[in-house]
């Protein structure tokens, strides 16, 4: 019986883990961030009301657990602030108390922002696609060991002396690489001690906090962000995200042992889509890949860009389930399929060379060189939307679901016919099983 659950996207990102997290967090004790920042986007509905979250853990809306920001995250405290208001504002009591942060995390700071947008604009028609939040650059100090971290907020000298040395290495790329305007020491000082007041009392010892919730054998689950195809080792290189998406990132980005880790959820869309730039093998471009744009109302949470669609990519997942160690599936927005008369599923690739693979190779050069081979299925007239029984789906989008799990060889928990919390299909539950 699972008792710590991580919870990844298994395609590029968006697949709904929001939802999911905040469905299975009602049996937990606590929720954990462990990757990524604030250009993640989790969206939630409960009782037909929409909340959307970017930093702050998806259990946030259960007002008697706590939530962890691990030191796997990069944090903008601004935008964090800003989450922590929105969310009081809306009726979530004590956000603040039960969110606990590790004082180990870097911090966004305005300096990271102005380059991300400088490189982007300077690359043209080869840019990679960033939402612009200073992610990259936040996690390139940190590999450069040069970041400033949150539990740095507390000494205000060597705050100072960081921010100073920071400054000279960012400007000089700003001015000179990108003819861009220098950041001003007094204007990140003047936000940093508009912020760091309220940022303190969150920071806390997170891997020492979810070892004695183990200990005391209450449940967590791990929130990943982005998609496995957006990690910074195994996507589609260079257009991914700068952090490690894998569940095994959660032990890191937590400060868990991997085995504390009992059960890895992969949520998957019933179709495939990806946001910015980048190989996507199965895109459609006609009207059925609009269509699933529309109904799915494709478009990202946190930037509002226009996600590209395209059939469901059983190879893709293929390579998601052996990097991650998938113990179960979650199929989202099996609803968005509805009406569609045939449906595609893509088995494998022909390669450049005539030479066929089923599964997803490394890196967007190979990737790119991929031609999909498909599979054709039948689709189904019935609407699955709110459906919270198998038995009373459609047959062909049973038939839709089997043929899923035997391409890709790991079983469906979950399947998701809406956006509600109830609009949910358990076929195995992962705490029980």
């Amino acid at each position: 019986m699972a008792k710590n659950i991580v919870v990844i996207g298994a395609q590029w990102g968006d697949e709904g883990k929001g939802k999911i997290v905040d469905w299975l967090a009602e049996e937990c004790a606590g929720v954990v961030r462990f990757q990524g920042g604030h250009n993640a986007g989790h969206t939630l509905v409960v009782n037909g009301k929409k909340t959307v979250l970017r930093l702050i853990p998806s259990g946030i809306l259960h007002e008697n657990l706590h939530c962890y920001i691990g030191s796997g995250v990069v944090v903008s405290p601004e935008a964090l602030l800003g989450e922590i208001d929105e969310l009081t504002a809306a009726g979530v009591k004590n956000v603040a108390g039960r969110l606990h942060i590790a004082p180990t995390c870097p911090m966004i700071l305005p300096y990271h922002i102005a380059l991300d947008h400088a490189r982007e604009a300077s690359k043209g028609a080869g840019k990679i696609g960033t939402t612009g939040r200073g992610i990259g650059p936040a996690y390139e100090d940190k590999v450069s060991r040069r970041a400033i971290r949150l539990g740095d907020l507390a000494d205000a000298k060597l705050l100072a002396d960081k921010l100073r040395a920071n400054l000279e290495v960012y400007n000089v790329q700003l001015q000179h690489l990108h003819d861009a305007e220098p950041v001003q020491f007094d204007d990140v000082m003047a936000k940093i001690n508009a912020f760091k007041e309220r940022i303190l009392p969150m920071l806390a010892d997170v891997s020492s906090s979810l070892h004695d919730t183990i200990q005391r054998g209450e449940r967590l689950l791990f929130e990943g962000a982005q998609g496995t195809l957006l990690d910074i080792d195994y996507g589609t290189y260079p257009f991914v995200t700068s952090s490690n998406c894998l569940a095994g990132a959660a032990s890191a980005g937590a400060g868990v042992p991997p085995q504390a880790l009992d059960y890895v959820l992969g949520i998957v869309k019933a179709y495939t889509t990806r946001v910015g730039s980048g190989p996507f093998p199965t895109e459609l471009f006609d009207d059925t890949g609009k269509g699933l744009a529309e109904r799915g109302n494709e478009f990202g949470s946190v930037t509002g860009r226009a996600r590209r669609c395209g059939w469901f990519d059983a190879a893709a997942l293929k390579r998601a389930i052996q990097i991650n160690g998938i113990s179960g599936l979650c199929i989202t927005k099996l609803d968005v399929m509805d009406g569609i008369p045939e449906i595609k599923i893509c088995t494998g690739y022909t390669l450049p060379d005539g030479s066929t693979t089923d599964i997803l190779p490394f890196g967007s050069d190979a990737v790119a060189g991929c031609t999909p081979i498909y599979e054709t299925l039948p689709g189904w007239k019935e609407s699955t939307f709110g459906v919270q029984s198998f038995d009373q789906l459609p047959e062909n989008a049973k038939g839709y679901l089997q043929r899923i799990e035997a391409l890709c060889g790991a079983p469906i928990a979950i399947v998701s016919t809406g956006p509600d919390r109830v609009e949910t299909i358990v076929l195995q539950h992962p705490f029980t099983n």
